[in-house]
């Protein structure tokens, strides 16, 4: 009485696959479990909510970087044909909570106005998906433990990606045992998928990168011509201007229609933040930093600011010009310069080099695009 309706997990696994062809790649063999567990969780949540006893179980798809997990959410989401859906990527989370509890118009009753901000976020919504979960902010971790639990307390359906298993969560031994009894929480009540494939796809190509406008950005040395062949010329002093990003001003350099351009001093040296960055995206398609130092070169915060810029880009599919060195110049040998710098690197990955071999005018990438091979996946 309560199995799947057989013929939607079919029409959600036939969507997988035609969004795989559409980007010239298939579906790897160790996504085909998480495809065809979202497939039979999609079939469940077809059939009205009174029919459960209790909620579809929650599913956490984990691995490492580049494996396709936002690929695989993604698409699922793409093709639920419920309305009442909500996705949220980890940064936007955190900027609508905390703007929900702290900016205009916010309750300022403590607990109150969390649980407020919380119901403005997710609505009468019957699912969640959540892409890139982690957990490093001992302040952040508590908001996410309030996040869980409203979700089982409502019987919402939570689908989440992770680069960690849960047990790897809040992997600061001084905060760990703070984020044990959420860890607890996932590991019982969530179906844990791991898609640890073998290939990092974002460091291979095939001819549906091009549907990416993220994978169409550069990373290129001072002077380099190919800025101009780009209309992407250095800007006049007169250009300068500022631009409002969330609840301030920042000096950019130029703004062209659709492209802004900043100084790496300026958007990651400076107090900016998450926020900022996503205000950013949502106003322009092309963000030119010049001024990029090698990683090694930067302050630790200015390291990390970059990450999570490099991390709305590449979620809000903006394209990224580097001009600069290269910021993964002289990486030492297992040495964290910042939180989760493997990310930061596959991403990095997916844009173009004059270095590399076969970069052509036609291929702003700079990626050969073998037919063999599957597209990068965020």
């Amino acid at each position: 009485m309560n199995r799947p309706v057989p013929q939607h997990a079919q029409a959600m696994r036939r969507h997988f696959h035609e969004a795989a062809a559409r980007r010239g790649f298939r579906v790897a063999p160790a996504q085909e479990a998480a495809v065809e567990r979202l497939a039979h969780l999609a079939a469940e949540l077809v059939r009205p909510a009174w029919t459960f006893p209790r909620a579809p179980r929650d599913l956490y798809v984990w691995g490492p970087v580049g494996r396709g997990k936002s690929w695989l959410v993604d698409t699922f989401y793409e093709g639920l044909p419920t309305e009442r859906k909500r996705r949220l990527h980890f940064h936007d989370f955190f900027r609508r909570l905390h703007d929900g509890t702290t900016g205009p118009g916010a309750r300022h009753d403590g607990q109150s106005a969390v649980d407020s901000a919380l119901d403005g976020l997710i609505g009468d919504s019957r699912i969640l998906v959540f892409d890139e979960f982690h957990a490093h902010d001992a302040g952040d971790a508590m908001l996410i433990a309030r996040l869980f639990r409203t979700l089982l307390d409502r019987r919402i359906t939570l689908v989440t990606t992770s680069n960690y298993p849960p047990a790897g969560l809040m992997p600061d031994p001084l905060y760990h045992h703070l984020f044990e009894p959420t860890i607890r929480l996932i590991e019982e009540r969530m179906d844990v998928l791991d898609v640890s494939g073998p290939v990092d796809f974002r460091r291979v190509a095939a001819p549906g990168a091009a549907g990416r406008r993220f994978a169409t950005g550069l990373c290129l040395p001072l002077g380099d011509t190919g800025l101009v062949a780009l209309g992407l010329g250095a800007p006049e002093p007169g250009e300068a201007t500022p631009v409002q990003a969330h609840l301030r001003e920042l000096p950019a350099r130029a703004v062209r229609g659709d492209t802004v351009w900043f100084a790496f001093d300026a958007l990651c040296e400076a107090a900016t933040g998450v926020s900022d960055y996503l205000a950013l995206a949502e106003r322009f398609g092309t963000l030119v930093l010049d001024g990029v130092p090698p990683l090694t070169e930067a302050s630790a915060d200015g390291r990390q600011r970059f990450a999570n810029l490099v991390d709305v880009a590449c979620d809000r599919d903006i394209r990224l010009v580097l001009v600069g060195a290269d910021p993964l110049t002289a990486l030492p040998e297992g040495q964290a310069l910042t939180r989760d710098l493997d990310r930061t690197t596959s991403r990095l990955a997916m844009l173009g080099r004059p270095s590399r071999v076969g970069l052509r005018a036609d291929c702003p990438t700079g990626h050969r695009s073998p037919a063999t091979l599957p597209p990068p996946l965020r």
